[in-house]
């Protein structure tokens, strides 16, 4: 794939930037959409994220609504919902009406990290109990639901309703590489979260490929790479987003959750020397800079995983600056 063109999709975290509100997020995340479409970008998802003010999609299947009705040809998504904390016929219903009221755009994109603190989760599903073998279990009675098939068991008694002409493309999501032995298996997408894990990542890929088995919904093998992205034209805006990523990092690895803060709030900082290493550590999970470096670091990424497709996530300090980088993205690639 590597003389292939590359294309361009958003995973979009709907962030609650320092002094906006939550209602002010989710109506960036509607302008990015529509931007991100009239510049060409391929799919646009949304993730799924509990327990933490800055971030204000908790609920993609609705957001998706929602934005696929401020659309008109973009491919709108979940990257992703998190399987464990629903039940499979709660999800093939929700993206079964999705789908009906638009047909061939919808992505269902799904996880199984819980998307939040153990214990949120623990709320949110009592019986989850984080195990692979339940997830492989929720992920076949998803086919069942979505095709209308059954196995003979207790989903023979039950439709996902509405009957849909149309299914939903279904992608896996994984950091570990784990979820690539799932997504071969079942004949679905794989999206690999860079941005989460920048190690492994081509070996997943490889693996996913290799083992692929064609399925109703899918005849080979389609993948994507997410990752931190930020292009500026200003150096200083190139550094200082970059710093407050390294900060986010930092207060995840904490347990410190995630407030939103701004450049002011963090640039007197000095971090300690373990400090110091995990920042190195978390540097390769995001490509930031002007839109030479951009350039070159992005194609050598798609070629190093041998995709065609790269997904960017970029979250700012400043609204303008994020629509701005998408922008000077397009301009190189599409």
């Amino acid at each position: 794939m590597s003389n292939t063109k590359i294309k361009l999709s958003v995973l979009d975290q709907s962030p609650v930037r320092k002094g906006v509100t939550a209602r002010r997020a989710i109506e960036e995340t509607t302008i990015l959409a529509q931007e991100t479409e009239r510049l060409g970008y391929h799919r646009f998802w949304v993730s799924e994220h509990h327990n933490t003010t800055s971030l204000a999609g908790s609920t993609p299947e609705i957001l998706i609504a929602h934005l696929a009705n401020h659309t008109k040809t973009l491919r709108i998504g979940s990257g992703g919902i998190m399987l464990p904390n629903h039940s499979a016929l709660k999800v093939a219903e929700s993206f079964r009406l999705l789908e009906v009221m638009h047909p061939n755009r919808i992505d269902l994109g799904m996880g199984r990290a819980p998307g939040t603190d153990r214990i949120t989760a623990s709320m949110l599903n009592p019986s989850n109990n984080w195990s692979e073998q339940d997830f492989v279990e929720q992920l076949r009675e998803l086919q069942h639901y979505l095709h209308d098939t059954s196995d003979g068991g207790i989903q023979a008694k039950i439709k996902a309703i509405p009957i849909a002409e149309t299914v939903p493309q279904q992608w896996l999501l994984s950091s570990s590489g784990q979820s690539a032995l799932f997504s071969a298996h079942f004949g679905m997408g794989f999206s690999f979260a860079h941005f989460i894990n920048p190690h492994g990542g081509p070996q997943a890929v490889q693996y996913y490929r290799e083992h692929f088995k064609p399925s109703v919904d899918l005849v080979k093998p389609v993948e994507n790479v997410a990752l931190f992205v930020f292009c500026s034209e200003d150096e200083e805006k190139v550094k200082q987003q970059e710093a407050l990523m390294v900060y986010r990092f930092l207060q995840l690895e904490k347990g410190g959750g995630l407030a939103s803060v701004g450049w002011n709030d963090i640039k007197d900082i000095n971090y300690n020397a373990a400090e110091q290493e995990r920042i190195k550590a978390n540097k390769p999970r995001m490509i930031y800079g002007t839109p030479a470096v951009i350039k070159e670091r992005l194609t050598k990424l798609a070629a190093d995983y041998d995709v065609d497709e790269l997904m960017a996530v970029t979250i700012t300090e400043h609204f303008e600056d994020r629509i701005k980088s998408y922008e000077l993205l397009a301009e190189m690639f599409l």
